[in-house]
């Protein structure tokens, strides 16, 4: 993230990420997720398109002032990206519901089939992979990510040396924790919209 907002910087481009947690699943729907974007866009500019306002004064207007549906939503993305290259990062997307995900699948789809200018990056564990491939057909690229044993102890080795209680730990421990610890890494799975401009920046 730090990396792709430092080489957009300057430019007409958004830069918008969700983090998935485990723990608030039943919080993170799809029309939330998308949202969170939105809100992320809007926000980032310095003047809200009157669309965008006329989209939410509409909203505003039904009955019982009710939100803006998941449908809605998407429209605003679509116009907002239709504008400006605006990339849509989605961290830990395994640890969505699988409701969710597909509703989420079909929504970035379609901003991705309307919206040359958007970007999606996604990252997430090996089982769902098979089900943004086939949600997403021809629209992702994806590769596997997996820090080796070496990387894993190396950055154990650095944690350790700032531990704030030194005490606490003697070589006994500090070997269990080199063993163990990079036994248990799982590889990542990494998928972006499958384009040919620019996609450099965000492999």
């Amino acid at each position: 993230m730090d990396r792709l907002c430092d080489r957009t910087r300057g430019q007409n481009t958004a830069v918008t990420c969700f983090y998935f947690d485990f723990a608030a699943r039943g919080e993170q729907s799809a029309t939330n997720i998308l949202g969170s974007l939105l809100r992320q866009m809007i926000s980032g500019t310095g003047k809200v398109p009157e669309e965008i306002w006329k989209a939410l004064r509409e909203q505003k207007e039904a009955v019982s002032g009710r939100r803006p549906q998941l449908t809605d939503i998407v429209k605003m993305l679509q116009f907002i990206t239709s504008s400006q290259r605006t990339y849509l990062c989605l961290d830990a997307l395994d640890e969505c519901t699988t409701a969710q995900r597909f509703r989420l699948f079909d929504a970035l789809k379609q901003i991705l089939e309307k919206s040359p200018g958007a970007r999606v990056f996604v990252t997430g564990r090996p089982h769902i992979r098979a089900e943004i491939e086939t949600r997403l057909p021809g629209l992702v690229a994806s590769v596997f990510v997996c820090p080796t044993r070496d990387d894993i102890v190396s950055y154990l080795r650095i944690r350790l040396s700032q531990d704030e209680t030194p005490d606490a730990m003697d070589e006994s421990l500090e070997a269990n924790i080199l063993e163990k610890i990079p036994e248990n890494i799982s590889e990542m799975w990494v998928a972006r919209s499958n384009s040919t401009e620019n996609t450099t920046i965000i492999s």
